[in-house]
């Protein structure tokens, strides 16, 4: 269950959310006006359903199940989904724009509406049957049925391609092995979409139930990062799974890769939200903090950081707008987005680290956002490639030379 007031401890009131976006370049003029509609309503879901009770959640490495119907009920879950399948229909950069105001509140929160929307919804829409889309669709996006999905396994994560999970035609059904690994979402998910290698070697995505014998997800714990996500494995042992649940529309390595993209390109907003939100609080505190008798944003060192932040904000955020108008065209390509991902993810952890060095003593307390979001984009940084990957394939890119086969 969610936390209410009442789970808060009594002796703390619930923060006040004081945030206001940097926008040094006016990019607002470049949205639409339900752009801005769409990110003030998600604004403020994220200001009274996420940001009173996400440090204590952190704390706690507390689940909030709840948040689920309520990602559903505000839109966040497949929003670019036609409406016919309980989808948004809204363009990249609507989808952008909830990524970076939801992952403003918490990298996890994000991950848990990315995860849903990218990785489930996604590949069912574009790979699965009209039966599938009409069965799995509506109640992923209502937030009805939460959704996983299962590419990393605990021996194969920077080359899926050597993925040992598998299944064979037993006639009437399909028999699944294996694991999977370092999976949002797994723990609490109604839905599964798991890619395996079918006999020849040939890579497929399947869809797998709960309650399916022989299918457990066990939990992670002990995690530094993504405390309030929840996380865990995918484990078949001969899974019978029904010959409809496979996805006929395409295979090979270059469908789940297909997701990774949809997932990267909300992920190059989501962490500039984050790194949005350490930037704004280290303004504040650098205007109230009072040494030497004046306030620490009167001093050079200061205002460099702060400068510096604002700078690579401005860039992320450009690049960003650009990407998602790419997007919405069908003209972006992967390496594009790679590059976007890689770069926002980098730029966000180095604003988290040097907006806890002007808080400091205090920025490694829960009474600010910005150790999380640190502790958050650790994660960030490695998932859906890792940022080294990322860098070798903008350098196949460049060189027409893959350094990483």
């Amino acid at each position: 269950m969610a936390a209410t007031p009442a789970e808060v401890p009594a002796k703390k009131s619930l923060k006040q959310d004081r945030y206001e976006q940097p926008d040094f370049y006016a990019l607002d003029d470049l949205l639409t006006e339900e752009h801005k509609l769409i990110r003030s309503s998600i604004r403020e879901f994220v200001k009274k359903e996420i940001s009173p009770y996400i440090e204590d959640w952190a704390q706690r490495a507390h689940f909030p199940y709840d948040i689920v119907r309520k990602f559903g009920e505000i839109g966040a879950f497949g929003p670019t989904i036609p409406q016919q399948y309980g989808g948004g229909g809204l363009d990249y950069i609507s989808y952008g724009i909830l990524m970076q105001e939801i992952e403003r509140g918490d990298s996890g929160m994000r991950s848990t509406a990315s995860v849903q929307g990218s990785l489930v919804m996604y590949p069912i829409y574009k790979f699965g049957s009209e039966a599938q889309r009409k069965k799995y669709l509506p109640k992923l996006a209502s937030g009805e049925w939460l959704g996983c999905f299962g590419l990393t396994e605990p021996d194969h994560g920077s080359n899926p391609s050597g993925m040992v999970t598998n299944f064979k035609d037993m006639g009437d059904h399909y028999l699944l092995n294996g694991a999977k690994m370092w999976i949002s979402n797994s723990p609490k998910a109604d839905v599964a979409v798991v890619w395996a290698k079918n006999e020849a070697g040939r890579i497929h995505g399947l869809i797998v139930e709960r309650g399916m014998p022989g299918f457990s997800t066990p939990e992670t714990h002990g995690k530094w990062s993504l405390r309030a996500s929840t996380t865990g494995e995918l484990v078949f042992h001969d899974v019978k799974v029904p010959k409809e649940n496979l996805l006929p529309g395409k295979n090979g390595l270059g469908a789940p890769m297909m997701c990774l993209d949809s997932a990267r390109y909300g992920i190059a907003w989501g962490a500039i939200g984050a790194a949005m939100d350490c930037y704004d609080s280290a303004r504040r505190y650098a205007a109230e903090r009072i040494q030497f008798g004046k306030p620490i944003a009167s001093f050079q060192l200061i205002q460099k950081k702060l400068a510096e932040m604002l700078t690579e904000i401005t860039k992320a955020q450009l690049l960003n707008w650009r990407l998602g108008m790419l997007m919405n065209e069908g003209k972006a390509t992967t390496p594009q987005i790679s590059l976007a991902k890689r770069n926002n993810v980098h730029t966000a952890l180095e604003i988290a680290r040097e907006a806890r060095q002007i808080h400091g003593g205090m920025g490694i307390t829960g009474e600010y956002p910005i150790m999380r979001h640190m502790m958050n984009l650790e994660s960030v940084v490695t998932y859906e490639g890792t940022h080294d990957i990322h860098l070798l394939i903008l350098g196949n890119t460049i060189t027409g030379i893959p350094a990483f086969v």
